[in-house]
Formats: structure tokens, sequence, C-alpha cells
């Protein structure tokens, strides 16, 4: 079924797209080359609600629907790929967590300090032993008193050297495998926090991507989002919920990539004509049109599906898209600048 956007949704979306057009796509070369995270654009995106998109009114959220929501996380990714990295993930995974799972007493605590953009937040699951199999985590959570103590590292963390908030996966019992993980959330100041190495990446060089480390982290034990046991099928659940906003990260990217490609072909000339006149390029523009427009449809999961994971979602974008525009994107690109050495844009 075709959903078709109402006035509220696209004022908002028109709203993202005038303040990447004049506040992210300007700077975001210049951010990506120096490859820093850009603290001074924190305000402005908190201004417009954009840290808490979907947290209700109450706690000092924007309250909107998971639609209007991936309609800002796209026009963000169109101005500067790597804050709309930020946003996503701030929203869908640390943000997302605690709005999903966390307890009453923690939501009041947390969610108004991320909704607020006063404190950014991170989701540490992967390690340097366990990525995509992420039940094979080592990070260690044993009691000690009334408390939590933490030892282990995280690797890939975005916000990682510049969050205020961490959930934190970690292994309470060694001998449940994925029913002996559990989540946490971890202040910025806790005692035995400290960030690591900062990735150097090849693109979204501005989004903050470092280690966590954890020594003797010790927290409290209403840090634990409970029940004890539960942080793999939080995380699976978190995760799910996740991909549709990196559906429309790579959707507000492949707007970008067309629109500079457009403009690249209009300008350069080849044989005597623009390259928008040579039918190859033509062909290839078109399908990079065809994969970045973003399809929004209704969906409810099959039963067969674990019960779990059977609540209906209400929007999906297409993921497909992110692989045609990368494809469809770098041959077009390579084939209308063979004859140019030029360094490859990430970044919008």
């Amino acid at each position: 079924m075709r959903i078709e956007l109402d006035e509220a949704q696209r004022s908002i979306q028109q709203t993202v797209r005038e303040f990447a057009a004049a506040e992210l796509r300007p700077q975001a070369s210049a951010w990506d080359r120096a490859g820093t995270f850009p603290h001074a654009i924190v305000p402005k995106l908190a201004a417009l609600g954009l840290f808490g998109l979907t947290v209700p009114q109450e706690w000092d959220g924007a309250g909107l629907d998971l639609l209007t929501a991936v309609l800002a996380i796209e026009a963000i990714a169109w101005g500067d790929a790597s804050i709309g990295l930020t946003i996503a993930s701030h929203n869908s995974l640390c943000t997302g967590h605690i709005l999903q799972f966390g307890s009453p007493a923690q939501k009041r605590k947390y969610l108004p300090r991320l909704a607020s953009g006063s404190a950014l937040g991170a989701w540490c699951l992967t390690e340097p032993g366990a990525g995509s199999d992420a039940a094979a985590i080592q990070t260690r959570a044993i009691r000690r008193g009334t408390d939590w103590v933490l030892n282990g590292s995280k690797v890939f963390v975005t916000q990682g050297s510049v969050a205020g908030v961490y959930v934190v996966m970690a292994r309470t019992n060694p001998q449940s495998g994925h029913r002996g993980i559990s989540a946490f959330i971890v202040d910025r100041d806790a005692p035995g926090r400290r960030a690591g190495k900062k990735e150097d990446k090849l693109g979204v060089r501005a989004s903050d991507t470092a280690e966590v480390i954890f020594e003797d982290c010790t927290i409290t034990a209403d840090s634990l989002i409970a029940p004890e046991g539960e942080g793999f099928h939080q995380a699976l659940s978190v995760l799910e919920r996740g991909r549709i906003g990196i559906g429309a990260l790579a959707v507000g990217i492949g707007r970008a990539a067309l629109e500079d490609s457009i403009r690249y072909a209009s300008q350069r000339k080849a044989f005597g004509k623009s390259l928008t006149e040579h039918q190859a390029i033509q062909f290839m523009l078109a399908d990079i049109r065809s994969a970045a427009k973003p399809r929004w449809q209704s969906c409810t999961p099959p039963k067969r599906r674990p019960a779990r994971l059977r609540r209906p979602c209400r929007f999906m974008a297409a993921m497909d898209s992110s692989r045609s525009i990368r494809s469809n994107a770098t041959t077009a690109t390579s084939s209308s600048r063979r004859s140019v050495r030029a360094r490859p844009r990430f970044n919008a």
C-alpha cells in the first residue's frame, strides 16, 4: 500500500531540507577532510528537535511518528552523510533502546537529556572478536555488592568519544550463551569508562567512530535495563528498527549523489556535447534516480516469525536502494570522470 505524505509531514521535510542546504551541505566537504566531529552544529540540530525525533513530548522529544522521523533523517543525510549517521544512530540505537526497554525512572532520567541534545547517545555492541556474531561478546558485567562492574572493550562505536550516555551490552552469565547478555546504561563520567582509538575512516569522517574501554567501570544497580539476560533480544529489536533509518540515510546520500552527478554531467563536455546528451550516461543517471527514489510501504511481518519479532512494522524503507545507489553512482561517476583525476567524494 502506497503511503501519501500529509501536510505536516511535507512541512517538516521541507524545513529540514532547507536547514541541510543552509547549514550542512556547504560545510560537509571541509568537515569530512578534517575528520573531526563538528560540535558547533549540535545546538542547531537540537533546536530543530532532531535528537528526539520519536521521543514523546513528555520527555522533551518531538513526538514524531516513524515515517516523519525517517523523512528528517533522509533530508539531513542529503546535506551531510556524517551528520545523517549521527542523527540516525543517536535516535535509533541509544535513545531507541532506552525508549523501548528502559524503566520509567530510566526514561525520566535520560530521555530529556538525549532528546534535547545536551547529551549524545552511543550504543556499544561490537567488539574486536564479535561483530556480526553479537552473541559472542566478551565484555563482562559482574555484581559487586549492590553495583555492577564492567570490564571489556567495544569497537566501531558511533559517537564513541563524544557521547554523554552509553548503552552497553555485556555478559552477566557466561554459561547461558546469548541468554546471559544484559544491557546497561553508562554515563560518560562513570569511573573506569574511557574512549580508546578513534577510527580513521575512508568516508563519513565527521561522524565520530571510536573504541570505548571499560576497566573496572562501576555503575549502580539501577543502570541495568531489565530484565537481566534479555540484552541480546533487546539488541535484535533495536537493530531491526534502526535499519529503517539506515535505509533513509542511504536514500538521502543517493539523492545527493544523483544531483552531483547531474550537475557534473551537465557541465562536462566530451565529443562536442555535454555528458547528459550521451545516452549511456542518461541510462546511468536514470538508474540512480530510480534507486534513490524513496519507497515507503505499510508492512506486517509474517506470522511464521518468532512472537517477539511479529509486531507490525508500520513503515519500511526500501533497503535495496543502498546497494543500487552505490553501484550505479560509482559507475556513473567513474565513467563521467574517467579523463579527470579527482579524489572520490564520499560525503554529500
